[in-house]
């Protein structure tokens, strides 16, 4: 996301930095190259100069031209003006009131509702809440049956909805069984269309009054640009939205939805959706996606992201025996489904300051089906195989490809970095720090 926008400010800064002073007309430059930049990024016009005055107004100050780096002051100043432009800081769901809470998804068809819905469950579960889905989409074909698939694939309880029974039915009946269930969330996901009409709207608002919602949040495409700003004024209007979720981030690489959203509808962007998986849906941190549009990286949502991806217990099991040298392939293949669990290595990459996808990815091979690979060759070990891989000897290679549906080539590569990671180990162990300094070269 945002990687075409980030090539272009980041080429505007180098220019920026490459002088010594800055003067008026240096900015001046250098914002109008902003501009051009977040128009291309197809960013509401009246937003984009907004911004550039705001930014503008702070750069020609004294806290830039006297500064000893001046390029460095004005990429703060726009870091921070652009955090702003998105809202700040992050605001989390409205689960206000006496539960069950009623969060409520509206929005146009195919924007991603009845995932998300999922998705969302499962976030609300990670913090301690116990969902309930509510299919309240009679409309489209299968929805319901989709939505109540998700829910038994997730484990997460869903409204077992009649044939016949309207919207606002289902919602109604859906809270008194969320309630004789345990459950204090409910997450209605509501009909959509291909387009915003009145019957849509009549609908939701019906619904509304049945569920009496908490928060009610519009599910947005952001690869639609300003369309999906255009189409969240409209259901602000008509609703009074608490917040929006964009979907589809992780295939815009524009990102104009994302940076103009609040500044049109004053409504802030609470989650963003990363990808089809169910843990793909991130809590939006404005001031973080500043700093990952700029370059500077996310190292706090880097950290959240392992912090719920990797079990610490089998952590400290994993030390242990890295340190007596007892790293086995199966643990080899633990560590593995732990770091996968975290998401795409490419997005885990992108959280790193200084990392530029376009400028460092050409020299990495980042191929997420090796780890498919690795896995299957792993599960086609016996117990015993994977406990010491100094048993396989040619047969058995070949009997392991066959299995993993690879070739003996690949079982030997992987068994040679597997042998290089656990020399590397032993170095460590060993020599501590002047160790792993003589490893490096130091």
């Amino acid at each position: 996301m945002f990687d075409n926008l980030s090539d272009r400010l980041n080429s505007v800064f180098k220019k920026l930095k490459g002088h010594g002073k800055l003067s008026e007309k240096n900015i001046e430059e250098g914002l109008k190259e902003v501009r051009m930049a977040l128009l291309e990024a197809d960013v509401n016009y009246k937003v984009v100069k907004d911004f550039v005055a705001s930014v503008k107004g702070r750069a020609v100050g004294q806290e830039v031209l006297e500064s000893l780096t001046p390029g460095q002051q004005v990429i703060k100043i726009v870091n921070e003006e652009l955090a702003a432009l998105m809202g700040g800081k992050h605001e989390g769901l409205n689960l206000s009131g006496n539960p069950p809470h009623a969060v409520m998804l509206a929005g146009l068809q195919g924007s991603g509702k009845t995932t998300t819905a999922g998705k969302l469950a499962l976030h609300l579960r990670e913090q301690g809440h116990r969902p309930f889905l509510v299919p309240a989409d009679v409309h489209r074909p299968a929805a319901i049956e989709q939505l109540q698939k998700i829910g038994r694939q997730l484990g997460v309880p869903f409204f077992d909805s009649q044939p016949g029974q309207s919207a606002e039915q289902i919602s109604e009946q859906a809270k008194s069984q969320a309630i004789k269930e345990g459950c204090d969330v409910i997450i209605v996901d509501t009909a959509g269309r291909l387009h915003i009409d009145e019957e849509m709207m009549a609908e939701i608002k019906r619904v509304k009054a049945a569920v009496n919602p908490s928060d009610i949040l519009l599910v947005a495409d952001a690869m639609t640009g300003q369309d999906a700003v255009n189409m969240a004024k409209a259901f602000d209007e008509a609703l009074n939205i608490g917040g929006v979720v964009l979907t589809k981030m992780d295939g815009d690489a524009r990102g104009g939805a994302a940076l103009a959203i609040k500044a049109v509808t004053g409504k802030p962007i609470k989650f963003v959706g990363v990808g089809e998986k169910s843990n793909a849906l991130e809590a939006f941190h404005p001031e973080r996606m500043a700093s990952r549009i700029l370059g500077m990286g996310d190292v706090l949502s880097f950290i959240e992201k392992a912090q719920k991806g990797v079990d610490e217990k089998k952590a400290l099991e994993l030390e242990k025996k890295l340190r007596k040298n007892q790293f086995t392939l199966e643990d080899f293949k633990d560590q593995m489904a732990q770091v996968r669990s975290m998401g795409s290595l490419e997005d885990l990459l992108s959280m790193i300051p200084g990392f530029n996808k376009n400028k460092h990815m050409k020299n990495l091979d980042v191929d997420e089906k090796e780890f498919v690979r690795i896995e299957a060759i792993i599960n086609s070990m016996t117990p015993s195989e994977r406990a010491n891989h100094n048993i396989l000897n040619g047969s058995r290679r070949r009997r392991i490809a066959k299995g993993s549906g690879t070739t003996v080539q690949d079982v030997n590569r992987l068994l040679k970095n597997y042998d290089s990671v656990m020399k590397m180990m032993k170095k460590i162990n060993k020599g501590g720090m002047r160790g792993m300094a003589r490893m490096f070269g130091m």
